[in-house]
């Protein structure tokens, strides 16, 4: 019986790390690759429009039924790939100034931007295919 190199194994090993390293970083893309939903500020808008980045600003109301499936239906689009953007989410009652700038007239409004160009608005849809067709407009 001929003794075994490790030199024999070395292909195999080899092929066996790279495949790990890749689905490693497919992995890592997918993650990075994912809805965000963050509380409104201005200076992220601000950024995020500079940088000519897609950002949705949702115009939330913690009374309203609507807004509450709107959120459910955004927290389950945070699970999808492609979808690489922030949502912001902004206070109806409090941000006066932004809604009045973006010309927002009732709680649950998703506006979506690209850089500082507004690409579609929702007003009071629920449907997750509804928004995530929103989002994508700015993609």
């Amino acid at each position: 019986m001929t003794p075994l190199s490790t030199a024999s194994f070395a292909p195999a090993r080899t092929t066996g790390l790279r495949s790990l390293f890749a689905a490693a970083l497919l992995t890592a893309a997918g993650w990075a690759q994912a809805l965000e939903l963050k509380p409104f500020t201005a200076e992220a808008l601000a950024a995020a429009q500079q940088a000519g980045q897609p950002v949705a600003v949702h115009f939330h109301a913690e009374w309203c039924p609507t807004c509450k499936l709107q959120e459910k239906s955004l927290q389950q689009l945070k699970t999808e790939s492609g979808l690489d953007m922030t949502v912001l989410v902004a206070d109806y009652d409090k941000e006066k100034e932004l809604k009045k700038a973006m010309r927002v007239r009732s709680q649950s409004t998703l506006v979506v931007f690209r850089g500082t160009q507004e690409k579609a608005r929702l007003g009071g849809d629920t449907a997750a295919d509804k928004i995530r067709a929103a989002l994508k407009a700015a993609l």
